[in-house]
């Protein structure tokens, strides 16, 4: 794999660093950063309520709506 250089400030440099291990490259620490914010992602997006309704109030539309 061909490798680039990516220009960063020193103090984002340490913050990474936070997040890595000893003998962990710079593309390692990345990549696990990527990985958990696409968790994140996936976590916010599955467990967003908004537009929800809830059980009760779904049970009480369907009954409304194809009452006999």
């Amino acid at each position: 794999m061909q490798n680039t250089t990516i220009a960063i400030s020193p103090q984002i440099k340490e913050e990474m660093q936070q997040f890595g291990t000893k003998g962990e490259s710079y593309s390692e620490i990345i990549l696990k950063l990527i990985k958990s914010a696409r968790e994140r992602q996936l976590n916010d997006l599955l467990m967003n309520e908004e537009g929800t309704v809830s059980i009760g109030e779904a049970l009480a539309n369907a009954k409304k709506r194809w009452q006999e």
